[in-house]
């Protein structure tokens, strides 16, 4: 083969959530877009905050094409990381400065930079908590690293300790760290982080070596209840933070993001000239210069949580009083809920005769359970249970 057979592979098996939007596409055209039920994709559909399309009015009104549009420095325009660090400042009583920001194109540049500065050789090994995201194995293997996988305590989504502890070794370079989780929906709480951190600050000191948390925080705003979302950096020192407005913001197809670098993780400065050099390797210095300073002008606002939180609490208790079992989400906006069969590809197909499109929570490495995204319209959440019901009664 005269390609890489790497990239080939990936790009001829697709995201298994990607194929089945696309089926969903497929299957709305033929027998009309009211009759399918796609909770297939976590993309929103809260609209972007005023201030986002006002700030881009402003923009567009009142600088030049080239201040508009040029090329900001290669980690980004300083305003934009001033005025985010500010906000975080402000927020989580943190000292951050422009200088640990790094702009990137949106939460998936920032995961596959943050990887490749990294990992340095075949034998690191990069862990993973189920259930996650499932490019993370991509992002992971892509940069050379070992992929680990610590199974899912499917009771509360938190961690299990004693199998994390036990996966753990001198060739342990970072923990990746999902929370508000896709999928569960799961946030870990304040006890979990302290745990987390204690059991890294003791495997350092026993190899001699350091261990990161890479934290993929693009739901960290989009929480219910009053739920506190544990800012990380505060309890663990070698923390990288991943952040993208795909989700905040209701900005996907933007791709604005941004890599977080703390002094206080070991040897900072050499962390983020790594980070830099990588978005230089793979191509991604100059996030969008426009969005760079939307988000200036943006930072701490969100779409409206509330009718998330609606869509939410309308298919809980649905789908609880037909006798499923789901997992209550905490934040983001995907609902885990039980299949009816231990083997969940098959259930989801099942699913399809009723129009019914969820994913299959085995890309997740939790088999047994599917992914429900509810960023959806609420009307089609109504439509939905009628397959529902279809569904459930097929299994009875």
């Amino acid at each position: 083969m005269y390609v890489n057979e790497k990239m080939y592979e990936l790009g001829s098996k697709k995201s298994a959530i990607r194929e089945l939007f696309e089926y969903g596409k497929k299957k709305a055209k033929e027998v009309g877009a009211e009759n399918v039920y796609d909770f297939s994709l976590g993309n929103p559909t809260v609209p972007a905050p005023d201030c986002v399309n006002e700030t881009i009015r402003e923009l567009t009104n009142e600088l030049d094409s080239i201040s508009l549009h040029g090329y900001t420095s290669a980690q980004g325009d300083e305003a934009t990381r001033k005025a985010i660090a500010d906000y975080l400042n402000k927020t989580y009583d943190t000292h951050f400065n422009p200088d640990n920001f790094y702009m990137t194109c949106g939460a998936a540049a920032s995961l596959t930079i943050t990887l490749n500065a990294l990992v340095s050789n075949p034998e690191d090994e990069v862990i993973a908590i189920a259930p996650f995201f499932p490019e993370y194995r991509v992002f992971a293997t892509a940069a050379g690293a070992k992929f680990v996988v610590v199974s899912a305590d499917t009771e509360k989504f938190q961690i299990k300790f004693d199998e994390l502890e036990s996966k753990i070794n001198k060739n342990t370079k970072a923990i990746i760290v999902n929370s508000p989780n896709n999928p569960s929906g799961a946030v870990y709480s304040e006890d979990t982080i302290k745990k987390l951190a204690a059991l890294l600050e003791k495997k350092e000191k026993e190899y001699g070596t350091s261990i990161f948390i890479i934290c993929d925080e693009p739901y960290r705003e989009i929480v219910y209840d009053g739920v506190d979302v544990p800012y990380v950096t505060k309890y663990y020192n070698n923390t990288v933070v991943c952040y993208s407005y795909s989700k905040s913001l209701s900005l996907p197809g933007e791709r604005i993001g941004y890599i977080l670098v703390p002094d206080e993780a070991d040897d900072s400065k050499t962390l983020y000239a790594a980070v830099a050099g990588a978005g230089r390797a793979l191509g991604y210095v100059c996030a969008p210069s426009m969005y760079q300073k939307v988000i200036a002008k943006c930072v701490g606002n969100t779409g409206d949580i509330n009718l998330y939180k609606k869509n939410r609490d309308l298919l809980y208790e649905n789908l609880t009083q037909m006798g499923y079992h789901c997992f209550m989400p905490q934040g983001a906006f995907y609902m885990f809920m039980e299949a009816l069969e231990p083997d969940s590809v098959h259930f989801c197909e099942v699913a399809k005769e009723e129009n019914l499109l969820m994913v299959a929570a085995d890309g997740f490495c939790c088999p047994g359970w599917v992914r429900i995204s509810y960023c959806v319209d609420e009307a089609m959440i109504e439509r939905s249970f009628k397959a529902f019901r279809n569904l459930k009664n097929k299994y009875n």
